[in-house]
């Protein structure tokens, strides 16, 4: 989230990485461009430091004069239920290093959303092609939504057929990481990589003001304090691509911080 967040995860994401001997890295770019977009420059950014693939969500789109990044950076993806005329894709599959194959998918919300087509009907259709534990070795799904009862079914519907579903979009980390009986992980909120002495990332004027007020006064301008870190790790087991174990991380800022111990 902003320049804050940006900042943050770029200077240490690769020693994670070194530390956890991470074997693929997804993360979600969608506010890393002054709280709204992604530029080629970031994603680039973002590479270089370790990520394998990134998603977006609603905002995804939001740096205008960018958009053919989509259409030229294969492990940027847009949500996969978007009109197919879009700019870019909603899913791949990818190689870990050691030649393992990985599908990431992403889907947007309906709910308290702009309008999209079915996210669950789009997420079958990708995973058609693709079943966990025979085509690819994990499956990874970002699910960007506004309802937590949205993102939960979600959850239940993957259950058995995904590594991981993680719920992007509302800013604040939930404390649900758990695996679902059938083996997917799952939690229903990473939270922002961004200043939480804020709200949800922005500086607290604005939003303030329009809240008590119903008035705009300026523009959304992201908070600019130490930025925590949010995000999940999972161990996928080698013959079935399930989860083995699932665990969130939160470090710096103002949040109390959470370490991996898988």
């Amino acid at each position: 989230m902003g320049r804050s967040g940006r900042t943050a995860l770029l200077d240490r994401l690769p020693g994670l990485k070194r530390k956890y001997l991470l074997d693929f890295i997804v993360v979600n770019v969608e506010n890393a461009a002054g709280g709204f977009g992604v530029t080629a420059k970031i994603a680039e950014d973002f590479i270089d430091a370790g990520a394998d693939v990134m998603t977006t969500g609603n905002h995804a789109y939001d740096q205008r004069d960018e958009v053919e990044i989509f259409d030229v950076e294969t492990r940027l993806l847009r949500p996969v239920n978007f009109p197919t005329s879009n700019p870019g894709r909603g899913s791949g599959v990818y190689q870990t290093r050691d030649g393992r194959s990985v599908l990431v998918a992403h889907a947007q919300g309906q709910h308290g959303m702009p309008s999209c087509d079915d996210p669950f009907a789009a997420i079958d259709r990708e995973l058609a092609g693709a079943v966990l534990g025979q085509d690819v070795d994990a499956v990874i799904i970002d699910f960007h939504a506004e309802a937590t009862s949205e993102k939960n079914a979600m959850g239940v519907h993957l259950d058995g057929r995904a590594s991981l579903v993680v719920g992007t979009h509302t800013h604040i980390p939930t404390a649900d990481d758990r695996i679902l009986p059938r083996g997917t992980g799952y939690i229903t909120d990473l939270g922002m990589s961004g200043d939480y002495d804020s709200i949800i990332g922005m500086e607290k004027s604005e939003p303030m003001r329009r809240f008590t007020t119903k008035m705009p006064g300026g523009r959304f301008a992201p908070a600019a304090g130490e930025a925590t870190i949010c995000g999940v790790m999972i161990v996928a087991n080698d013959r079935t691509g399930l989860a083995d174990a699932i665990a969130p991380i939160r470090l710096g800022g103002c949040l109390s911080e959470t370490a991996p111990s898988i």
